[in-house]
């Protein structure tokens, strides 16, 4: 390869190279089949509060099925631009469904613009009935795109559900606690491509730009190409390197608002420097759009003061998603 095409990073974007186990590899098949749920739920909470990150293997998806999703994830980024702007995300006004350009959305936009193109999807409606709830635009005459696609998400709405379980037990709660705030929750299933920079890269363009996720819960599943990087308690980022089988797990902001801030929403970023195209597979799953999250009473102490206000989720997503979109800044105002 020409040293001219070999990317340079920034002193700033340098992660510190570690080893995947870094990040907590938990077995979760004692939780889904109950032969040991509270050993399960222990290794959740170390991970949760010390990363905000772990990897999760023995979760009950077929890697048969995931490759073929990533198979068509790819097949769709390589349609010609005219068919994905016909399903561009600002049609969809406040539901959010369908396709985004690079640099249509920026994660970080008083840092840098993200160097990624996604799809968006979530639950079927047959109409907008506002923020994250509407139709979900399909490329026409890809069948199998839509089968495979919608499918995964409907597999991801139920592992997120009993992943949820595993985590209300690492709270010392009823493991069902979660579910009388998620009877029909904002649910996003995402798509992303990255291309491969070359050059000097620094925090101007990149992949996507440190951030937190939104809501209560991230499943992640990776290609083999790399470029997660997931920030230490140090200050230091760490590859989050691939691990095939696995899914990456994380937490958002209202689970870090609910533990007052025993669980880390952690931040984390995308560079891709590899030489080959980058595609990952990220499922959101949160609260009814008008569920209250508030600091729970075991998580207030007198060395912990109470640290946030309740929130209701869907007002709180809504709100990071609109700074992110321009065509969303009217609907949010």
């Amino acid at each position: 390869m020409s040293k001219d095409l070999v990317a340079r990073f920034d002193d700033k974007l340098r992660a510190k190279r570690e080893s995947f186990d870094r990040l907590p590899v938990i077995d979760v098949a004692p939780l889904l089949d109950g032969s040991d749920k509270m050993g399960v739920a222990r290794q959740i909470r170390w991970a949760l509060s010390n990363t905000g990150f772990m990897y999760v293997k023995n979760h009950g998806i077929a890697q048969d099925f995931v490759d073929d999703v990533f198979g068509v994830t790819r097949r769709f980024f390589d349609l010609p631009m005219a068919e994905k702007m016909a399903l561009h995300v600002g049609k969809s006004d406040v539901a959010l469904r369908g396709y985004i350009e690079p640099f249509g959305e920026n994660v970080d936009p008083t840092k840098s613009k993200d160097l990624k193109e996604c799809f968006d999807l979530g639950p079927e409606r047959a109409t907008v009935e506002g923020p994250f709830f509407g139709p979900n635009p399909w490329p026409a005459n890809f069948p199998e795109f839509r089968e495979l696609v919608y499918g995964y998400h409907e597999r991801m709405v139920d592992l997120s559900k009993k992943l949820l379980r595993g985590i209300a037990l690492s709270l010392d709660l009823p493991e069902t606690w979660f579910e009388p705030l998620m009877k029909d929750p904002i649910s996003i299933q995402r798509l992303l491509h990255y291309p491969s920079q070359t050059g000097h890269v620094d925090e101007n363009i990149i992949g996507i730009g440190a951030h937190t996720d939104y809501g209560n819960l991230t499943i992640l599943a990776q290609d083999d190409v790399g470029g997660l990087q997931v920030m230490n308690r140090d200050g230091d980022w760490v590859e989050g390197t691939p691990v095939r089988g696995s899914f990456v797990i994380n937490i958002g902001d209202l689970i870090q608002k609910l533990t007052n801030d025993i669980y880390l929403a952690n931040m984390h970023r995308v560079i891709n420097t590899s030489g080959r195209e980058r595609y990952s597979i990220p499922f959101f799953i949160d609260a009814d759009f008008d569920a209250v999250i508030a600091p729970l009473p075991s998580c207030v102490s007198e060395a912990n003061p109470r640290r946030y206000e309740p929130v209701t989720c869907g007002a709180h997503k809504f709100g990071r998603f609109a700074a992110s979109y321009a065509h969303l800044k009217k609907s949010a105002a």
